[in-house]
């Protein structure tokens, strides 16, 4: 008898999973391949009812306040172009989608989702799919049909900030050379993490660990002894880069593409990091009173680093943090695969908290944005589709605007700074009034407008964002619980 197309569907997944494992010379353990995103058949997608999950609770997100308003109080909504927005949101919804055919195909089961954001998400995907490509009036009418608009803000906050990040392109070698010789690594197979199984999600912030000879759990390397030699001999190097400017661009931005010295493309993501907070260049060379304030900018940094590369090692060593990779594809043809394993588009994806938000979640932000030069600011308004996660983004109304490949979009997200108004676009299956009668009060204390009160309390990755000192707000890892990353 014939296998059922879905059979079929998901043996072929595994296959090129599989195979793009063996042929990036990744340990072998299990990984995150992205989701292929292409038309799938109406006739394989789950039944409205097959994804009921009767154990879902109440919607509730910590230290969020939320506000349920209408359309009409969304700035620019009209004018937006929903037609992209939707096909965004759309290879979201592909993933998404999948992940219920899959648990629907596996024999294992899978326990409730306390949060009913997830469950009602799937049934918009189901609605989404269904609907196929659509014109930016018909997307407007889907939004609205199938969404309510709630204001989001962190308690005590006055509204949300946003930054922006970007994929660097730099030169790179797949062999040590006198010209290449700054390694990026993948994630040693000895790095843990609380509640992680090996090879699996790893958080984006908190502890790290290796077990040393004696058994006992001890802090994974730093960049210190990790740059001594710590990880010498192991095979983890993907390539080498011609600067260690270079990788820690790359660092920060938890992604980038690396020109190789065939002229081919390699795309690498964050996978993991070594449990160490991240502690930026730029704060390090005002702090030491070797570039003043007043001129720091992440090409001052990158230039700094490169004039004087006896003091950078010291500089740099004082960021203990160093993320590990993953590789996500050869060429240039597709945009960096975000947390949700789809690739990004530029100007509609974000990376947003994954321990408060799930994937595929729509935004609508409202926010004055440096996008053309840093002195003039353009209106921006625009339905934004949480695709991504990082190590900085804390905080329910916390988002990373994605803008793309190569120094015209680094210049751009080197800008964005700014504080921005966060409306989250829930299932009309929730009921945001209830979960609004169950929100506590604010902390006593004024609430914060201005960007600097909320970059207090991230750490962000671009290292001309980060100069001011701030607290560490790596959330508390304990062994039963974890949240993770992907830039």
């Amino acid at each position: 008898m014939d296998a059922p197309p879905r059979a079929h569907i998901f043996l072929l997944l595994a296959v090129l999973a599989i195979t793009a494992v063996l042929y990036s010379g990744a340990p072998r353990r299990f990984s995150w391949p992205p989701f292929v995103t292409g038309s799938l058949p109406h006739t394989d997608l789950p039944r409205t009812s097959s994804i009921l999950d009767p154990g879902a609770g109440p919607l509730s997100i910590p230290n969020a306040a939320l506000e349920p308003v209408g359309w009409g109080d969304l700035d620019g909504w009209r004018s937006d172009d929903h037609a992209i927005a939707f096909a965004t949101f759309n290879a979201s919804c592909r993933a998404i989608v999948r992940a219920v055919a899959f648990r629907a195909e596996s024999a294992t089961n899978h326990a409730a989702d306390p949060q009913p954001v997830r469950t009602a998400l799937e049934q918009v995907c189901i609605r989404a799919i269904k609907s196929g490509r659509l014109e930016s009036e018909a997307a407007r009418q889907f939004f609205e049909t199938n969404f309510v608009p709630v204001r989001i803000r962190r308690l005590g906050d006055s509204a949300g900030f946003v930054t922006g990040y970007y994929d660097p392109i730099v030169d790179g070698s797949r062999m040590p050379t006198r010209e290449f010789t700054v390694p990026l690594y993948r994630r040693p197979r000895d790095l843990m993490a609380p509640g992680v199984a090996e090879g699996g999600p790893f958080p984006n912030t908190g502890r790290a660990f290796r077990r040393s000879p004696t058994g006992k759990l001890v802090p994974y390397y730093d960049r210190g002894e990790i740059e001594d030699g710590a990880l010498d001999g192991r095979h983890l190097e993907i390539c080498w880069l011609r600067t260690a400017a270079d990788a820690l661009s790359i660092e920060m931005e938890g992604s980038g593409r690396v020109r190789l010295e065939d002229g081919s493309m390699l795309r690498i993501s964050y996978d993991a990091h070594n449990g160490y907070s991240y502690v930026p260049a730029g704060r390090v060379l005002i702090e030491r009173h070797l570039v003043p304030r007043e001129g720091m900018s992440p090409q001052r940094i990158r230039q700094w680093l490169h004039e004087h590369p006896e003091l950078a090692k010291e500089v740099r060593r004082q960021n203990r943090q160093v993320v590990f990779f993953r590789i996500v594809g050869l060429g240039d043809d597709t945009e960096t695969i975000g947390g949700q394993g789809v690739p990004l588009s530029p100007g509609r994806s974000i990376a947003v908290d994954n321990a408060l938000h799930r994937y595929g979640t729509p935004f609508f932000i409202e926010a004055d944005l440096p996008l053309t030069s840093a002195v003039n600011r353009s209106s921006f308004r625009r339905v934004m589709i949480a695709q991504d996660t990082g190590s900085a983004i804390v905080g329910p109304a916390r988002a990373d605007l994605y803008f793309g490949a190569g120094n015209e979009a680094g210049r751009v997200a080197e800008r964005i700074r700014q504080s921005g108004r966060f409306t989250i676009l829930l299932p009309r299956e929730i009921d945001p009034t209830a979960a609004g009668a169950l929100m506590p009060l604010p902390p006593a204390k004024g609430l914060r407008s201005d960007p600097a009160a909320h970059a207090a309390g991230s750490e962000e990755r671009t290292a001309g964002l980060a100069i001011t000192k701030r607290e560490d707000t790596h959330r508390a890892q304990v062994p039963s619980t974890h949240d993770q990353r992907a830039n």
